[in-house]
């Protein structure tokens, strides 16, 4: 499938005999590949007799070498997909049957995208980025400490160098962009974490997704909308993975508390009130900010300020803020 769509990926009109013989199939095996993209991936194509097929859209499509090529002086070794359930789901069986850490899972799409608390990540194919890091972490709870906002700053670092600089950190897991979602980050924990464990990171940015994807809850953008261009899927990937490096050493040296001040600086709910989802209630306050661990510090009526962390939590902003 990525070999045609690489062939497609210029945006030009492409013959089905000129397509089969790139491919060495023939012209009936390419028109049943195009019905797959359509049906199976959502891709739209346009077909005019005569001329051939083409994308509606052009696509960005991830090349193994340059990606592999950026990883491996950061000592990560690269596993590219054409598809998977969830590039988490996969770097978890890829632990399992022995991978050593630290490795990426890139995908070009995912069929089964997970986000916090069970929702679902809408991931259309050659559109965005579905990448997780594994990490092993050996300094206990004391490395994990607010390693999902350090995460978080890491991919908004890589957005303001992707050209956005409009976006900015929503606690506990997202960056936003103009008001929406533009990112999100799930960590997932494999192994004792009061001892030896393997942190798997799942990121997804989106970056070229059309305004017409259905299937998502929340208002979101993209890295094109943002910035009105095409954006370069790799670029992206360098980007995460080179912001992700700094981020993390420097959290592993020297802890969350020394990067507080700089996600402070780009906490977009500051001072507005607030609903937090606890799982068993609902917690109204407003936003002061995070502590030095990276817990969220509420005020509440009537009760003073209170801090609230876990893996569970979920905060939204009330409608009168």
């Amino acid at each position: 499938m990525n070999s045609l769509l690489r062939l497609l990926g210029d945006g030009r009109f492409h013959s089905g005999e000129e397509l089969g013989r790139a491919l060495g199939v023939s012209r009936s095996a390419v028109w049943k590949y195009l019905q797959g993209l359509e049906d199976e991936c959502g891709i739209e194509l346009f077909k005019v007799p005569g001329k051939g097929y083409r994308l509606a859209e052009p696509l960005s499509l991830l090349n193994y070498e340059d990606n592999a090529a950026v990883l491996a002086p950061l000592g990560w070794q690269l596993y590219l997909r054409e598809s998977t359930d969830s590039t988490n789901a996969e770097a978890l069986r890829l632990l399992q049957s022995g991978v050593a850490a630290p490795f990426v899972v890139l995908a070009e799409g995912q069929t089964h995208g997970r986000g916090r608390r069970g929702r679902v990540w809408t991931s259309p194919p050659a559109q965005n980025i579905y990448y997780t890091l594994v990490l092993k972490v050996s300094n206990g709870l004391q490395g994990l400490s607010g390693l999902s906002l350090v995460v978080g700053l890491a991919v908004l670092r890589a957005l303001h160098r992707a050209g956005i600089e409009s976006a900015g950190l929503k606690w506990p897991n997202d960056v936003y962009a103009g008001g929406r979602k533009i990112a999100g980050i799930l960590l997932e924990l494999n192994g004792d974490p009061a001892d030896v464990c393997h942190v798997i990171i799942g990121i997804g940015v989106n970056v070229n997704m059309a305004p017409s994807t259905q299937g998502i809850g929340q208002a979101w953008t993209s890295v094109r909308e943002q910035t009105g261009m095409l954006a370069s899927r790799d670029d992206l990937v360098r980007f995460v993975s080179e912001a992700l490096s700094h981020y993390l050493e420097r959290h592993a040296r020297e802890g969350f508390s020394s990067l507080r001040d700089e996600w402070e600086a780009h906490n977009i709910w500051r001072g507005r009130r607030c609903t937090l989802s606890t799982g068993t209630q609902q917690v109204k306050g407003l936003m002061k900010g995070l502590d030095e661990q990276g817990a969220l510090r509420l005020w509440i009526e009537g009760q003073g300020e209170r801090c609230f962390s876990g893996g569970e939590l979920s905060l939204r902003l009330d409608d009168d803020s």
